[in-house]
């Protein structure tokens, strides 16, 4: 049971419950078909049915579950197709948001490399949830600064959507290591302007997990196919 969580509001306790599920889903580690129900999370956690119910109501609205009368919220599945059209768009959409902050020239660099420095610290003790989060803390901070809500919400909506299956294989692993240096590189360049670099490095950055969860996501298909044919 998680500690004092009568001391927080019902906001933070709904976004704790949705930064859990999300990362449960997003690894893999809640398969598509998996039941979550409200009273039985809110046990589990111990905190009331509110935060629970608003967390899950939040994650259905961008598609990662999908409610059943009566049951709860069931984990949708998610295709090949989905995973490549999804990494298309990120591409598109965050070469131009780090091209535009390298026009504006990043300023106030502290808040985005103790994040970073966070990332660093989830990847040396494997800790791939704290690595999730801390990413995504981290590109949001960064795509926030451009004060584009419109783009910012499209951009974060996608990393949401998207399945990381593969994260804790070696390839994932490896992939997590490496990352870690081109978030430092990501702020440095977007403070001195690099523009040509930035968009490289991005395409890089996010291109370079399409490997692996393609990897991840065809080994869940086809462990999928191979228990209905049993």
């Amino acid at each position: 049971m998680d500690a004092s969580p009568a001391a927080e509001s019902v906001t933070s306790l709904r976004d704790r419950v949705l930064r859990r599920v999300r990362a449960d889903i997003i690894s893999g580690n809640a398969a598509p078909g998996t039941m979550y129900s409200v009273p039985a999370l809110a046990e589990e956690i111990g905190i009331s049915t509110t935060p629970v119910r608003e967390a899950l109501l939040e994650l259905s609205h961008h598609g990662l579950i999908t409610p059943v009368r009566n049951r709860g919220f069931r984990v949708a599945a998610t295709t090949l197709e989905d995973l490549k059209n999804g990494f298309a768009l990120r591409e598109l959409l965050e070469r131009f948001a780090m091209v535009s902050l390298a026009e504006k020239r990043l300023t106030d660099t502290e808040p985005l490399r103790r994040l970073a420095d966070e990332i660093a610290t989830a990847v040396e003790r494997m800790d791939s949830r704290a690595y999730l989060e801390g990413d995504r803390a981290f590109h949001l901070e960064l795509v926030s600064r451009l004060n584009n809500s419109m783009l910012t919400k499209m951009i974060m909506d996608l990393r949401d959507g998207m399945r990381l299956y593969g994260m804790d294989s070696a390839a994932g692993r490896e992939r997590q290591v490496a990352s870690v240096a081109e978030h430092y590189q990501l702020i440095e360049m977007a403070s001195a302007g690099e523009t040509d670099a930035i968009a490289n490095l991005i395409a890089q950055h996010i291109r370079s997990w399409e490997p692996v969860f393609t990897a991840g996501l065809s080994e869940r298909l086809r462990g999928t196919l191979q228990g209905r044919g049993r």
